[in-house]
């Protein structure tokens, strides 16, 4: 049977230090990682969510040798992820805040069921124009309920492009259901 070189012991050994140095930590400062979170997220979930995923970052690094705090490195990462998050979350909301459907104040409401298909035939349309991935991207976040990430990883495209699409959707078709054009 042959023997682990030197230096696999040594790199095990110093794994092991580094983990038992990231355990004390949660020890000694979980609690008051949480509050930190809390406060800036509002959520506990959240909180919590974002202090899990700080850790695993701390577990990832290359080097963990080369980071002296440890206390500031950790609420550091997590402030960072809170922060992503809590943009995140703007963005979304902005975006879902945007709706197309609104009743254009010219137009009386369908009160029968031949109107009511008018009125849809009329979105489909109107859907129909925009152009191919931007249709996709906007029927799979707005009628499927896809989270732009998701629709990002199955186009092959950035979430900052799929949520472009999807704007420029929502603003497209909200212009034309408005002046009532289609053609």
């Amino acid at each position: 049977m042959k023997s682990a070189p030197a230096g696999d012991d040594e790199q095990a050994s110093g794994a092991g230090q580094y983990r038992g140095r990231l355990a004390e930590l949660f020890a000694a400062h979980n609690r008051a990682l949480m509050r930190f979170l809390v406060c800036r997220l509002r959520s506990p979930q959240e909180a919590e969510e974002v202090a899990q995923e700080a850790y695993v970052r701390m577990l990832q690094l290359d080097r963990p040798d080369g980071v002296s705090y440890l206390q500031a490195f950790l609420f550091k990462t997590a402030a960072n992820l809170a922060a992503d998050r809590l943009k995140s979350s703007a963005r979304r909301g902005r975006l879902d805040g945007l709706d197309f459907f609104e009743e254009a104040p010219s137009s009386p409401p369908p009160e029968n069921g031949v109107a009511a298909r008018q009125e849809i035939d009329r979105v489909l349309q109107v859907i129909e124009e925009l152009p191919a991935k931007c249709r996709y991207a906007f029927i799979m976040h707005r009628f499927y309920g896809h989270e732009l990430q998701d629709i990002a990883r199955q186009m092959n495209l950035t979430e900052r492009m799929v949520r472009n699409y999807v704007t420029r959707a929502l603003t497209f078709c909200a212009e034309r259901l408005r002046t009532g054009e289609s053609e």
